[in-house]
């Protein structure tokens, strides 16, 4: 079973459908057992950081998060979560992945907004088969800094975290659930870990 992440946020619904889709059985649930029980562990989402980390800390699902060992993928919203802090809301994350999420410059339209490709991909086998001119959509006013966890860059304004990966933890940056084959693709590959 797949447990997607009820944790105040929007867009939870789309990865569901994607899941289905794809033939794979999901709950949405902020349960702490069936989070436990669960084979994988989706932590998707579109809204405000503080907000959102709010929600967590309220129903202890931050230290339960951190604590997981099955697969976990953050989508959005949840990779930027999954940082040290963001400048949204100046607030503190799980520190998962040890960089921070800072807002983007208005050098070009913001949000960052459609459909982009990868400037570099490392090897993972969240994105076997991923090629770098092949492309994603995003919809994000935030980016996570590269670091030593990213896996996959895109080039916004400037480069910024794509994928991430830092043991049984992934994230996304851009919705794959509405990337069309190359994201199905991607959930794939980490729905087959």
């Amino acid at each position: 079973m797949i447990a997607i992440i009820k944790y105040n946020a929007g867009n939870i619904r789309s990865v569901q459908n994607t899941l289905n889709r794809l033939g794979y059985e999901s709950i949405i649930t902020d349960n702490p057992t069936e989070i436990l029980q669960a084979d994988k562990v989706i932590f998707p989402g579109v809204g405000e950081a503080s907000s959102a980390m709010a929600y967590l800390k309220e129903r202890k699902l931050d230290e339960l998060l951190v604590s997981l060992t099955q697969p976990v993928l953050g989508i959005c919203l949840g990779l930027q979560l999954m940082c040290t802090s963001s400048e949204e809301g100046n607030t503190t994350c799980l520190g998962i992945f040890d960089t921070v999420t800072k807002q983007f410059p208005p050098l070009m339209k913001v949000p960052h907004m459609g459909w982009n490709n990868f400037s570099e991909i490392k090897s993972s086998k969240i994105v076997e088969n991923l090629a770098i001119n092949e492309d994603v959509y995003y919809v994000h006013g935030y980016y996570a800094e590269v670091c030593e966890n990213t896996i996959a860059t895109c080039d916004y304004i400037k480069p910024f975290s794509s994928i991430m990966q830092k043991d049984n933890f992934y994230a996304m940056q851009f919705h794959p659930e509405k990337s069309a084959s190359i994201g199905e693709k991607l959930l794939k590959n980490f729905l087959e870990l």
